[in-house]
């Protein structure tokens, strides 16, 4: 998903997997958008959008561009969008995932278990 800089030699990924499990399948077409806090201010900039393909993860080739540091970083997921393109309704419009990235972490991977009345994510592996 992205490398993060540190020491020559030691790549952080960060990879991120979408699932409906109102149907138990990749969650298809969803909208992703990774932003990063930043400055004085502490405000979010959006580093990157994209939409996950067919095995529910977002475009691994686009995200590899970037050069992740130790930081904070937000995922946003536009859920209601998606849950209106399986022609449903849905309680979230979005789901925001912030999360923090060490320069000891090398491998960052946030899964997002979704339906259209609730959510699940955790840190996985």
């Amino acid at each position: 998903f992205a490398t993060e800089s540190g020491p020559p030699g030691h790549r952080a990924s960060l990879s991120v997997h979408a699932l409906n499990v109102l149907t138990g399948l990749p969650a298809t077409g969803l909208a992703v958008h990774l932003s990063q806090l930043r400055g004085s201010n502490q405000a979010w900039m959006e580093l990157m959008t994209s939409a996950t393909s067919t095995d529910g993860r977002a475009d691994k080739s686009q995200l590899a561009s970037l050069q992740l540091e130790s930081g904070t970083y937000k995922l946003r997921f536009a859920t209601g969008e998606y849950w209106q393109q399986q022609g449903l309704s849905s309680f979230f419009p979005y789901v925001e995932v912030v999360f923090t990235i060490t320069r000891a972490e090398r491998k960052v991977h946030v899964p997002l278990l979704l339906s259209p009345y609730s959510y699940t994510t955790y840190r996985g592996s």
